[in-house]
């Protein structure tokens, strides 16, 4: 008599939003972010990341889902095997592509909505967050009409991966309304899903690196902590799942930016599990929460974990902060202190970048970008088709509109100094950036376009 074979396929948290797919002999890794400091040295795992390289030298595959540090992460990536393929998805630009292609690994881009095989059972799908559509990305960044002919601008991917039975979804940072048509898509290629993975926090610079009164910066710490649990119940409610599990953004600040934890946007996991645990809008006896510890396996079968899960001990995170991660220095602290002709060198031609963006997308904003520099000087970057000017500080208050940005001259000079140096947004991400803005209005593309402003 023919026996027939069960699947097997499990599931390990390994770290933020890390996990390892295990299906018989194959196995595929998410985002590997297992060494500290990424973004600049700001980015800390918490609880800390105790992953053993060596028991990862002969996976079958990585999935990375796009280019932030804490899913790329280098410095990870540096110590693993060169021989395990890297899959992504095949972006409009390379930047992800020859980025890991740097570090030694043989990229595999694959299609979007492609279903390839990683070994034996084990399959994979990748899928831009925008289903390669610009127009919804349009909408939700608020990017110009150039940006059509460009195909997906969105960095973000979802991924399915299966076995031919069993089915993991995973949506990484995808911000729902703009990945819900896509995400819709990936549920109406298979018959049911059994495991979702979603993420549960905010990782930008607001609130915690903008001058606020506390009033506002309380109500916007509480209205960015609802819209994502809300994302999170619009995910659950779309893929109907057996079993879900929030997880990424697991992550605190070190460095001097250590005072700014208090003021960020976030709540623990254990609470985010609790909120989705209690939420009315999730059928709980169809859709069951499961949150795991590191290095903890959960088996898709049998619908269990090998290990009691372990609450974050809040005092303990807080003493481990102040003892370990408080006066540890970020990556450009070893550089050399720029002068004010450093800059003045760069700033041509990194406006000529910004204001061609800038008319690309028919952009254009009465409010004067002003970002500090060495003696006294602040950098005046009209928005609105004016030249570039070097000012006084003092005479900011002349103006109606403006985004004041400072930071650390150092890190100023990598940014301006371009991509391959250090990135705008990736600076923002690790709270490096302090922001100022009079009124308080947040305009998109107006952050979009400071994003070329480097040579």
């Amino acid at each position: 008599m023919k026996i027939e074979k069960k699947s097997i396929m499990q599931l390990t948290y390994m770290s933020s939003a890390s996990v390892l797919i295990k299906d018989e002999d194959s196995t595929l890794l998410t985002d590997p972010w297992f060494v500290d400091g990424e973004f600049y040295g700001s980015w800390y795992n918490y609880p800390p990341c105790t992953i053993k390289f060596d028991e990862l030298e002969n996976i079958d595959g990585i999935y990375i889902s796009h280019i932030h540090p804490d899913h790329f992460s280098v410095k990870t990536l540096k110590k693993m095997n060169k021989h395990i393929p890297i899959f992504i998805h095949k972006f409009h630009a390379d930047f992800l592509k020859n980025a890991i292609e740097r570090l030694g690994f043989n990229v595999i881009e694959v299609e979007h909505n492609k279903r390839i095989n990683i070994k034996d059972n084990l399959n994979l799908r990748i899928l831009a967050s925008d289903d390669c559509d610009p127009s919804l990305c349009m909408k939700y960044f608020g990017c110009g009409i150039a940006e059509k002919t460009l195909g997906s601008t969105t960095i973000d991917t979802l991924c399915a991966i299966d076995n031919n039975e069993q089915v993991i979804i995973n949506t990484n940072d995808c911000p729902f309304p703009l990945a819900e048509k896509t995400a819709s898509k990936i549920k109406n290629s298979y018959n049911h899903i059994n495991f979702l993975l979603f993420g549960y926090s905010s990782a930008t610079a607001f609130p915690q690196c903008f001058e606020l009164p506390s009033d506002e910066l309380e109500n916007s710490q509480k209205e960015i902590v609802q819209k994502f649990l809300s994302q999170g119940e619009s995910y659950i409610n779309l893929f109907q799942p057996d079993f879900y599990m929030p997880f990424a953004g697991r992550y605190v600040l070190g460095g001097e930016k250590s005072n700014l934890e208090k003021k960020r946007a976030k709540i623990e996991l254990d609470d985010a599990f609790d909120y989705f645990s209690n939420s009315s809008t999730i059928n709980h006896e169809l859709h069951k929460g499961v949150i795991l510890n590191q290095d903890s396996i959960f088996d898709l079968t049998t619908g269990k974990s090998n290990q009691k899960y372990i609450p974050v001990d809040k005092e303990q995170k807080r003493n481990y902060v102040q003892a370990h991660l408080l006066k540890s220095k970020y990556d450009y602290e070893t550089d050399k202190f720029p002068s004010l002709e450093d800059f003045l060198v760069l700033i041509p031609k990194c406006f000529e970048r910004f204001d061609a963006k800038r008319k690309q997308l028919n952009f254009s904003s009465n409010t004067q970008i002003f970002i500090t520099l060495p003696e006294n000087k602040m950098l005046r970057i009209p928005s609105n088709g004016e030249a570039h000017q070097i000012i006084s500080k003092k005479n900011i208050e002349e103006f109606d509109r403006y985004l004041v940005i400072i930071t650390d001259f150092r890190l100023l000079l990598r940014i301006m100094s371009g991509p391959k140096f250090a990135h705008w947004n990736n600076a923002e991400i690790g709270s490096h950036l302090e922001f100022i803005r009079k009124p308080n209005i947040y305009e998109r593309a107006l952050f979009y376009c400071l994003n070329f402003f480097h040579i």
